[in-house]
């Protein structure tokens, strides 16, 4: 109980700065926070991106955030600077409520990493 109790804090805490800084406050859900790191990960910060961009840093970020857990691996750029993932192993079938409690502990540990909280 007491990690969970820690993830929320730690989310929430996190959730706050990142919708200060990059959203005037207003609170910034899962997705565009996935999507930052995304942007964060391209490192292309001040550029426009089409819809099918914005799935592809979607899917950027959540290989990035899920390669410590062991289920994919940073294979290369391509020559226009965009990473590519391996799949090591498939993701296991989680119900709704338990993938964005991996998501949102991935995304804190991203950002311990990064030491952008502590």
């Amino acid at each position: 109980m007491l990690r969970d109790e820690q993830l929320k804090t730690r989310w929430e805490k996190l959730q706050k700065k990142l919708s200060d800084q990059f959203a005037d406050g207003d609170i910034l859900e899962l997705d565009a926070i996935i999507y930052l790191i995304g942007v964060q990960e391209l490192g292309q910060l001040h550029r426009r991106f089409k819809k099918d961009q914005k799935i592809e840093l979607m899917h950027i970020a959540i290989c990035r955030l899920l390669e410590p857990y062991g289920y994919y691996e940073f294979g290369y750029y391509d020559d226009d600077g965009w990473p590519h993932f391996k799949i090591l192993e498939e993701l296991p079938n989680l119900k709704p409520g338990e993938q964005s409690v991996l998501m949102k502990e991935a995304i804190v540990h991203y950002f311990l990493e990064k030491s952008y909280i502590n």
